[in-house]
């Protein structure tokens, strides 16, 4: 029943595709005879009723005169060349897509059609093995013709048939061989090599880029189909620099570069599948010709129209860059030396072009592009010389060279590529700093993992350097979201790699320490971006957020991290000179307080001004309760007792001293909120005070505290009374003289 349902069906449609095929072809034939009549006309015009007299025919016009377009000629000859739109390379396959996006899955559910049939037929043992395999055959023989007959007429659906009729002889090969058995592996691999150079033959006949394309994906994969599992990786690649050598000669002559793209991408990936299964010395000459192959393909229109488009650039960086990484990882893993040989060896390659430009005095897009590869892999062969690791390093400096590249191009594509790559440098460089947990006796500095962050280090500030004159130059001056995050990332990987390496040789101190320094290097690396924060050109908001971060981080060494020092420093972990390190951290907080802090936005909010003196206070009472405690403390027996008596006894009056200075300041500068502040601490000193401190004190220290208080607040009050004075005067004075002069 089913049977003749199908036969029913396939019927009706051609019933159906014979109708609308009469009816276009009639619309043809009414669409031809409207255009002959259109053509007649406009030769053979009609002629008008009225007589045009001779005079008035040969009398010429006046010539008109256009000042406004007088004016538009000047105006355009003293503006600036407009800039040239860059076209967007993926608009042509979108455009493609959109008119034969019918016919790409038409013809891809035809040879899906065809092979459900032939399957129908196996399962009702219609046909043998053998037959099954001719048909095959010969259907795609039937498609491959079709496409043939309309070409002409219809060239880019033609290519489209032709390639279906590929894939089904592609497959039908491979199915004969891997399942029926039919013929070896040679057979299948002749069959398959005849069909790729027709393929390649018809493509280059009939002019279709689309259908080499298809013949070069079926050429690639013909190995993956009558592969029996066997590693002869000779014979795989002898074929495949033949395939690129013919992929070479028509990108040559038709000029198309999607051909040479094809190659690359299925070339790298066999070449990478090699040299991670099986790495051996063989392999190097494979990844040479390879080389030689698409670096020659990159450079045709170099020689031929002496310049370098986009596609062309992408690929010197690619080939140079998945060159070194495979050539380098065999000789690592083969334990060859020297390791930098193959990017020295390039490098000369690209400084000959960059030679060859500088003779001519080009200093032009291609100058710059081999000046860009050439450094680069100098770079790269310093960096592996040092034993810096592979695939981080040739990242880092691809990033940055690509970054460059778009600078001196300003072709958006390779900023494309570099926000693609930047992230996986990122994550690549985190691997690396992995290996500190497991590395024993790394040198100091001169060590693979810190080598490698070094590099990527090196790259970070080339990258930042750029995308600070790209965002100068634009109109608004400021940065994309996406370029500020990578900025973000680019600091916080800096910081992190000189972070890691620091503790990674300092990991036998005490905990405390530890924790101690890496608070000190935070400090100061803060103080570093806000000291040249201008040069960086870090916004203003991230150097607002950059001192509050500065300022909580100098809250908590004080209050905790030191803390931690002097109980190791009093229970003998550590030496009383330890101490003397943390002392550093006064001299970045004394210089944000007095220049940075005043020279930003810092103050825009009330509560800053809140903040900076909660940190001040935190500062200099944790730092006199630290020096009492090692000075008075014989060791942990006392440190809790001598720690109690500069609570209660001493800490009210360094809390009293700074409340004046506060409120000094505030009355001096006519700044509200110190006064505050200041007043507040008072009032917190006072409550300490009589709330607890009074009851823990003995007599002496009672009449102490309490005269030493009350000396100190009368000489506050006396001064503030004396300022209050002289600044009335001083109003009162301006007042008066105005007056005077109004008169």
């Amino acid at each position: 029943m089913n049977e003749y349902i199908a036969v029913i069906l396939i019927i009706v449609i051609a019933i159906i595709f014979n109708n609308l095929n009469t009816k276009i072809r009639k619309l043809e034939k009414e669409v031809s005879d409207l255009s002959s009549k259109i053509n007649k006309k406009t030769l053979h015009p009609e002629p008008t009723q009225e007589v045009i007299s001779t005079e008035e025919i040969i009398t010429p016009l006046p010539t008109p005169i256009y000042e406004p377009q007088r004016e538009t000629t000047a105006l355009n000859e003293n503006s600036e060349t407009p800039p040239i739109i860059q076209k967007d390379w993926l608009s042509p396959v979108f455009e493609f897509l959109k008119q034969n996006i019918l016919t790409v899955i038409g013809i891809f559910t035809l040879v899906l059609g065809i092979g459900y049939f032939v399957k129908y037929a196996i399962d009702k043992n219609w046909i043998g093995e053998t037959a099954r395999a001719g048909i095959g055959l010969c259907t795609g023989t039937a498609i491959i013709l079709t496409g043939h007959f309309l070409r002409k007429n219809y060239k880019t659906f033609a290519s489209i048939i032709t390639g279906g009729g590929i894939a089904v002889l592609y497959f039908t090969t491979t199915i004969a061989f891997r399942e029926y058995h039919i013929f070896s592996q040679n057979t299948a691999f002749v069959i398959t090599s005849i069909i790729t150079t027709a393929a390649i033959f018809l493509s280059y006949y009939y002019r279709s880029e689309v259908l080499i394309i298809f013949s070069l994906i079926g050429g690639f994969t013909a190995p993956l189909m009558i592969s029996t599992g066997e590693n002869n990786y000779v014979f795989l690649f002898t074929y495949l620099t033949l395939l690129n050598i013919g992929m070479l000669a028509v990108a040559f002559l038709q000029h198309w570069k999607s051909v040479g793209w094809t190659a690359y991408i299925f070339t790298s990936i066999y070449l990478f599948y090699w040299t991670v299964d099986l790495p051996e010395l063989l392999s190097i000459t494979f990844y040479l010709i390879s080389y030689i192959i698409f670096y020659t393909f990159a450079l045709i229109d170099y020689f031929r129209k002496k310049e370098l488009p986009v596609p062309d650039i992408l690929m010197l960086s690619l080939i140079n860059g998945s060159s070194i990484i495979g050539l380098t990882y065999i000789f690592n893993e083969l334990q060859y030396e020297p390791v930098i040989i193959f990017p020295l060896i390039f490098a000369l390659v690209n400084a000959i072009f960059l030679f060859r430009e500088y003779g001519k005095r080009n200093f032009r897009i291609s100058f710059s592009v081999f000046a860009g590869i050439t450094v680069s892999l100098i770079t790269i062969a310093v960096a592996l010389q040092f034993k810096a690791h592979l695939i981080t390093s040739v990242w880092a400096i691809e990033a940055a060279l690509l970054l460059f590249i778009w600078k001196k191009t300003g072709h958006k594509i390779f900023k494309t590529c570099f926000h693609i790559i930047f992230p996986l440098v990122i994550f690549a460089q985190l691997i690396t700093w992995c290996e500190y947990f497991n590395a024993v006796n790394l040198n100091i500095i001169f060590n693979p993992v810190f080598l490698t962050s070094l590099v990527t280090i090196v790259s970070i500030g080339i990258n930042l350097y750029l995308l600070k004159n790209s965002s100068e130059e634009t109109e608004t001056g400021t940065h994309t979201f996406f370029e500020d995050l990578i900025t973000a990332a680019s600091y916080g990987v800096i910081y992190t790699a000189i972070l890691l390496e620091i503790i990674y040789h300092i990991n036998s101190l005490p905990w405390a320490a530890i924790t101690s320094v890496a608070l000190l290097y935070s400090i100061y690396y803060i103080f570093i971006l806000l000291f040249f924060r201008k040069k960086l050109s870090i916004a203003k908001d991230l150097q607002t957020g950059l001192i509050y971060l500065f300022l909580f981080l100098i809250v908590i060494n004080i209050s905790v991290a030191t803390s931690s020092i002097v109980t190791d420093i009093l229970s003998k972990q550590l030496q009383n000179s330890f101490y003397i390190l943390h002392l550093l951290q006064w001299i970045p907080f004394i210089y944000v307080s007095l220049k940075i802090i005043p020279d930003t936005d810092f103050h825009q909010s009330k509560i800053s001004y809140w903040i900076i003196s909660l940190a001040f206070i935190v500062s200099v009472s944790g730092e006199l309760h630290h020096l009492y405690v090692l000075a008075t403390s014989h060791g942990m027996e006392d440190f809790y007792a001598v720690k109690n008596h500069f609570n209660i006894l001493y800490l009210p009056i360094i809390w009293t001293i700074l409340a004046s200075i506060f409120i000094y300041i505030g009355l001096r500068k006519n700044i509200q909120e110190y006064n505050k502040i200041g007043f507040s601490l008072i009032g917190l000193m006072v409550l300490k005070l009589y709330a607890y401190d009074v009851w823990q004190m003995d007599n002496i220290s009672r009449i102490s505290a309490f005269i030493a208080l009350g000396i100190i607040l009368l000489l506050s009050s006396f001064t503030f009374q004396r300022l209050k004075n002289i600044i009335k005067n001083m109003v009162d004075t301006k007042e008066k003289n105005e007056e005077n002069q109004e008169v």
